[in-house]
């Protein structure tokens, strides 16, 4: 799917995970696209896949936790380098254990909601960021 202001669009899930009042928050290891920023963890959906589905493979992959999809917490696209990221952030938890360490990040930190916008995040992030700090 393309649109003329962002040209083409890819998909992107990302979870939004909390625990006792706090989300996770997970900063991009240098060496990768937006290396630095913090992000909420997922990853990129397969053609034909299911939102929920790339969600529980991407972190499976990334954080090699199991989580459940609990629901949608906002769908955006931002335009980034000349293309149009639309990520879809899920509320998920986590079945069992939480996550200690990524393969695509250098820090895993758990969040007040409100604390949240003093992270410097990846664009596409922001709204999620802004609509849970708001709560």
């Amino acid at each position: 799917m393309t649109s003329a202001a962002e040209g083409p669009i890819l998909d992107v899930v990302a979870a939004v995970i909390e625990r006792d009042g706090l989300v996770l928050a997970c900063r991009r290891r240098v060496d990768r696209s937006a290396g630095g920023l913090w992000e909420f963890p997922g990853g990129k959906v397969e053609p034909g896949e299911a939102a929920d589905a790339a969600l529980q493979r991407e972190i499976a992959e990334e954080l090699d936790v199991t989580i459940r999809v609990v629901g949608e917490l906002t769908a955006d696209v931002t335009p980034v380098d000349g293309r149009g990221i639309r990520l879809i952030c899920l509320r998920a938890e986590v079945v069992g254990e939480a996550p200690t360490a990524s393969t695509d990040h250098d820090e895993l930190r758990w969040v007040a909601p409100a604390d949240l916008p003093a992270l410097t995040w990846a664009a596409p992030d922001l709204p999620a960021v802004a609509l849970l700090a708001s709560r």
